[in-house]
C-alpha cells in the first residue's frame, strides 16, 4: 500500500504570538508538527504496520519545516519530500494546487492529513487537493479500516458519527481522537537521518501557468485585551434600554 501524508509545521500551540512591523515574529518561537497532521502520520504508519507498503511525508515550507520532517520519519514515515521555494508558498489555494503538482508523480492509494491547521483553521488544503486530483475526499475521520480496496471510515459530525465507505484512492483529514500519536524513541530518530529526504522547488514540478494566490494579507493584529465587564443595575425596563444604548454608542454594533 502507498500512503501519502500531506504534513504542515505550525507553531507550538503553547507559544504566545507577538507581532512586529505587522509580522509574526518567529524568534525563539518552537515549532511542531501541526497537531491535527499528527494523527494522519500516526494513522498512515498504523496502515503501513497492517497491510505492508510506503508511507512518504510531504511538505511545503521553509528551512526550518526540515525539522517536522524528520520527526515524522523518527515515526515510521518511509520518505520525506520537501517543498521548499518561496515562489510556491501561498494562499489555500496555490498550496493545493502544488501539492497535487507534486502528488501527480507519486504513486498513492491513500491521502492522509490533518482536518485543519491550528494557525490558520481554513480546512481547505486537505479538500482542495482531493479536487485537484479528482479523488473522492473524507474529513473529520475518527475511525479508519481498509478492507477488500475500501476505506471504511467513522466521520465527527458535529457531535455525531456518520459511518462511510468508499474505494480507493481517497483521501482523508484526520479528526482529534483518531488515534494517539506515538513518540518516536531514540533508535528511530537516529534511524530517521539515514531515510530519503528530497527537496523540490519550482523547476522539479509542473504548475498551471500564472499560477498564484488568490488572497493577500493586508494586515495582523492581535485581538484586543479583554476588560471586566459591566453590571447593570436596577429596573430591567431600563437595563435592557442601557443595553441597547451601549451596543450603539459603545460597541457600535447595533
Amino acid at each position: 500500500m502507498k500512503i501519502l501524508v500531506l504534513l504542515k509545521q505550525t507553531f507550538d500551540t503553547e507559544e504566545s504570538i507577538l507581532i512586529e512591523n505587522g509580522e509574526i515574529s518567529e524568534e525563539g518561537v518552537k515549532f511542531i508538527i501541526n497537531p491535527y497532521d499528527e494523527y494522519a502520520v500516526e494513522e498512515a504508519v498504523t496502515l503501513k504496520e497492517e497491510h505492508g507498503g510506503e508511507v512518504t511525508a510531504i511538505s511545503l515550507g521553509p528551512d526550518r519545516v526540515q525539522e517536522a520532517l524528520r520527526t515524522s520519519l523518527a515515526m515510521g514515515v518511509d520518505k520525506a519530500i520537501h517543498i521548499n521555494d518561496e515562489e510556491l508558498f501561498g494562499d489555500e489555494l496555490k498550496i493545493a494546487k502544488v501539492l497535487a503538482a507534486v502528488i501527480k508523480d507519486q504513486e498513492f492509494d491513500i491521502i492522509l492529513g490533518g482536518y485543519m491547521a491550528v494557525d490558520d483553521g481554513s480546512a481547505q488544503v486537505g479538500p482542495r487537493v482531493a479536487e485537484e486530483l479528482d479523488i473522492p475526499h473524507l474529513s473529520t475521520v475518527v475511525n479508519l479500516k481498509i478492507e477488500d480496496n475500501k476505506a471504511i471510515v467513522d466521520r465527527d459530525v458535529e457531535g455525531n458519527t456518520e459511518k462511510i465507505e468508499v474505494e480507493l484512492p481517497v483521501l482523508i483529514t484526520a479528526q482529534q481522537g483518531l488515534n494517539e500519536p506515538r513518540y518516536p524513541a531514540l533508535t528511530s530518530i537516529m534511524k530517521a537521518k539515514r531515510k530519503p529526504y528530497v527537496e523540490i522547488e519550482e523547476d522539479d514540478i509542473q504548475l498551471p501557468e500564472g499560477l498564484a494566490s488568490k488572497t493577500e494579507l493586508v494586515e495582523q493584529f492581535l485581538p484586543p485585551k479583554k476588560e471586566g465587564g459591566k453590571i447593570l443595575e436596577g429596573e430591567i425596563t431600563n437595563q435592557v434600554k442601557e443595553v441597547v444604548q451601549l451596543l450603539k454608542i459603545k460597541e457600535k454594533v447595533v
